[in-house]
């Protein structure tokens, strides 16, 4: 028979699949009024946010020497693309809230209480990058950069190029402090195991030092100001997924505890709903039958592994109790045959014993 379209075969799904895209299309919505709110809040002091984020640069530029704007619309463009990314950044909340709001209907319970703390552990260790790396690594970077800088160059940085230099990486450190999230993650959904990144530490430390030397300036200070967290917090991630693990079977025998609780109670509700329309004898029966124990159980290995060598012991004897049998019946007959040719023998008649005077 050939399949009908979904839209006249269930109408209902296609509604729902309906439903589905106009409550995306409603977060999408929130979460764009909710950018252009604070890029409206925070335009009018465009300049000055843009000073502040240059305020690492500035300590550090000689005497007499300022940033310049190459390009003819830099003045503008360069901090109105400073406050539509921090409008972005500091949504970030309630652009996670909307999408947690919209594919939470569609976790079970235990996929829930793993992302939420997952998604505000990433929010929280996002911002602590970028405030690392404002505090610590430009202050650092920009102190050597501009003291090696040769005799006779004056140090005049675009502000454009300024800006793309910085959110570069304030982009690398954010997301290199997601390490712990990554670490959890790959842990918990059964990749690996915390035994396993134990071993592969040494790699690990490696790869940080190359991930920072591809994600920061060609310079020492960087890539060591950015791997050397990052392997401080993988250790921090696989000391929570260790502790994650220790604490995870007390909460699955929580878990299913009210669980077998919510059974038992629901068994004996149904035995007395049934006892109103049963006899006495009925009952009693029922009441035995409810409380005895399964008889059948599944085998383990062990148990299976016994069975079976106690079955072939059976074989063994029953081969060998056969075996005797034939054996038997074989000195049977051949004392049979040697007792019937000598009593043959015994009675057949002597030319000595025949009368005399008869021969054959």
């Amino acid at each position: 028979m050939a399949s009908t379209p979904p839209d006249k075969d269930n109408p209902q799904a296609e509604m729902g699949f309906i439903s589905h895209l106009i409550e995306l299309r409603d977060r999408l919505l929130r979460s764009v009024i909710a950018v252009a709110i604070a890029f409206a809040l925070m335009f009018p002091f465009a300049n000055d946010i843009y000073t502040f984020l240059a305020e690492p640069l500035m300590k550090h530029l000689p005497e007499g020497s300022s940033m310049i704007a190459i390009d003819v619309a830099s003045p503008f463009l360069t901090p109105f693309k400073l406050v539509l990314m921090l409008s972005v950044v500091l949504t970030i909340p309630y652009l996670l809230h909307q999408l947690w709001s919209f594919i939470a209907p569609g976790l079970y319970q235990h996929e829930k209480r793993l992302a939420l703390p997952l998604l505000a552990s990433s929010v929280v260790l996002f911002y602590v990058g970028m405030a690392f790396a404002y505090f610590v690594v430009f202050p650092l970077v920009f102190g050597f950069f501009t003291s090696v800088t040769p005799e006779g160059v004056t140090v005049m940085t675009d502000i454009n190029r300024y800006l793309d230099f910085v959110l570069m990486m304030f982009l690398a450190f954010g997301i290199a402090f997601e390490v712990p999230v990554a670490t959890v993650l790959v842990v918990s959904v059964g990749i690996t195991t915390p035994e396993k990144l134990a071993r592969m530490r040494p790699y690990i430390i490696v790869g940080a030092f190359v991930i920072g030397m591809l994600l920061t300036p060609p310079d020492v200070v960087s890539q060591v100001l950015l791997a050397i967290p990052m392997w401080i917090l993988f250790e921090a991630g696989l000391w929570a997924t260790r502790y994650i693990r220790a604490n995870k079977p007390d909460s699955d025998a929580e878990a299913t505890e009210p669980q077998s609780t919510s059974t038992a109670a629901a068994t004996t509700a149904a035995g007395a709903a049934a006892a109103t329309t049963m006899s006495s004898t009925e009952q009693a029966i029922a009441d035995a039958l409810i409380d005895e124990e399964p008889r059948w159980k599944p085998m383990t290995d062990e148990e299976m592994e016994d069975e079976l060598d106690a079955i072939g012991e059976w074989e063994d004897e029953d081969e060998e109790d056969d075996s005797d049998g034939d054996d038997d019946g074989n000195e049977k007959d051949s004392d049979g045959g040697d007792t019937g040719s000598s009593n043959g023998a015994d009675d057949a008649p002597r030319d000595d014993d025949k009368p005399d005077g008869k021969s054959d």
